[in-house]
């Protein structure tokens, strides 16, 4: 059971209890139930492994000690005696904090002091010596299915009416995806940045969005605020669902915020697309027209690839790498940055460029360049606008072995999602929350998402600890156990 203090502490320390209380209205009365109770009884019921029922804040506040439900106003001395916190007084409360965190009109979509509050209350829940540990985040999105029945066929209203329907992955035997009434959570997970230090794997940014919008849209306003908090933007690890979007939905807009994409490019996405001043558009690069078609048509390595067909696929990527053009200059204020050919820079032979015929024969040779070059043949280097590769274009050329290594830090996305939703914590299946709306969706998954935080942070200071004491005593760091046994491990096994 996480304590109460340290939920005390998030909540002070992201300042969103006394910004909400300025938004509720004044009553005739005082309440008995601050938001600040509030906030830490939600944190407590989903520590508790409860649903996110207010009937669950209710009891997980009244079992506190009586020095503790004295201090948070659970039991207050009214002029009949102490008076206890009801179930009713607590519903009335989350109620108002959602009006003030709601919208006028809405969409399907937080506001924005609800995404605001959330935001300020999971980077508290993130300790001071992690905050600048790493800057890249994994990032996806996963269903959060509505406690309300969908509409009738024949139409009508229902309960939720702000939920869609969305589709999500099932694991039965056919590949089609399943429907479903409610809404995307979308997460940012942190994790190492290349080269540096492991960082627990805590969950820095979240929204809820309707399905009727595309989470992909919805979160990228949430990720590109983070310089503006103060937060450098580094890694941005995504999929194929992200990579595939249009670039103004979430190319763009990330890497004018500082963000490097590292992200798997959709099948439809990869290999040659067109020409720029001859040169061939490919997986986010330029390549000389002279590039063998077999090489810019190489896909990612298979994940249960041999170690010698690993080495082959990686044998063709720096293979791919001698033909691509060479970057001269950063994008200027524009995006424009200019690019030359792979012969000027010394990486290929090619008679169009007569001095690197003398550069020695271990370099691939153009045999049959074009017959009517064009500029980017003609020319020493050629400009490259925005707009060319600007959906695919990524931080390591796709898919060499660098990129496969970085990329391979997404699946915390999927860790990240596997804890927050594991059925014997807290199972976001539908019923895990009954009120309707973005609003006490959002609020109540930010608490789930504080004590999976704080569930992490306990983890990795354990083994930490573990790691410490066995460094001491001369022994090497414990290794995971593997929890599956091959058949071939069985076979050579005693009869």
């Amino acid at each position: 059971m996480i304590a109460l203090a340290a939920f005390e502490e998030i909540i002070d320390a992201s300042g969103a209890a006394a910004r909400i209380e300025a938004m509720l209205p004044i009553g005739v009365r005082p309440r008995q139930l601050k938001v600040r109770t509030l906030l830490a009884g939600m944190c407590l019921a989903a520590a508790d492994h409860r649903p996110a029922h207010l009937t669950r804040v209710h009891q997980a506040l009244a079992a506190l000690g009586e020095d503790d439900q004295r201090r948070l106003g659970v039991i207050a001395d009214w002029k009949d005696g102490p008076h206890q916190l009801t179930y009713r007084q607590t519903e009335r409360t989350f109620g108002l904090v959602a009006d003030a965190l709601g919208k006028d009109e809405p969409d399907g979509l937080p506001s924005g002091p609800l995404q605001r509050v959330c935001d300020d209350l999971l980077e508290a829940s993130i300790p001071g010596e992690f905050k600048n540990g790493s800057t890249s985040l994994a990032v996806d999105w996963t269903d959060m299915e509505s406690f309300s029945r969908p509409p009738p066929a024949r139409g009508g209203d229902c309960a939720d009416p702000e939920a869609w329907w969305g589709h999500r992955k099932n694991n039965l035997l056919r590949s089609q995806d399943e429907l479903f009434y409610g809404y995307y959570l979308s997460a940012g997970i942190m994790m190492r940045d290349e080269g540096g230090p492991a960082v627990p794997e805590l969950a820095r940014r979240a929204t809820v969005s309707s399905c009727r919008h595309d989470p992909v849209r919805a979160f990228t306003p949430v990720l590109t605020a983070l310089p503006a908090a103060g937060i450098g933007l580094g890694d941005i690890l995504d999929d194929s669902g992200y990579a595939h979007r249009d670039a103004g939905a979430w190319a763009i807009p990330l890497r004018a915020a500082g963000a490097a994409l590292v992200q798997d490019l959709h099948p439809h996405d990869r290999g040659p697309k067109g020409t720029h001043h001859g040169a061939i558009i490919a997986n986010g690069n330029l390549y000389c027209p002279a590039t063998p078609r077999p090489l810019l048509e190489l896909g990612p390595l298979a994940r249960a690839a041999t170690s010698q067909q690993t080495a082959d696929h990686d044998h063709k990527t720096s293979e791919l790498a001698r033909y691509k053009l060479g970057r001269l200059t950063a994008d200027d204020a524009d995006g424009y940055h200019r690019v030359a050919c792979p012969a000027v820079t010394g990486k290929i032979r090619c008679p169009l460029r007569p001095s690197s015929m003398t550069l020695d024969r271990s370099r691939p040779e153009i045999l049959q360049p074009p017959e009517n070059p064009q500029a980017c043949c003609a020319q020493q280097t050629i400009t490259v606008p925005p707009e060319v590769n600007a959906k695919t274009r990524q931080k390591h050329d796709y898919p060499s072995a660098a990129w496969r290594r970085s990329y391979a830090r997404r699946t915390g996305a999927e860790r990240g999602f596997a804890s927050a939703k594991d059925p014997a914590t807290n199972d976001i299946s539908r019923g895990w929350c009954r009120l309707m709306g973005p609003a006490p969706l959002m609020l109540f998954t930010t608490a789930l998402l504080i004590t999976r935080n704080q569930r992490i942070l306990a983890a990795w200071n354990a083994r930490q600890h573990d790691n410490a004491r066995r460094a001491a005593a001369g022994l090497p760091p414990k290794t995971r156990k593997r929890r599956r046994r091959p058949l071939a491990s069985l076979a050579a096994g005693p009869p």
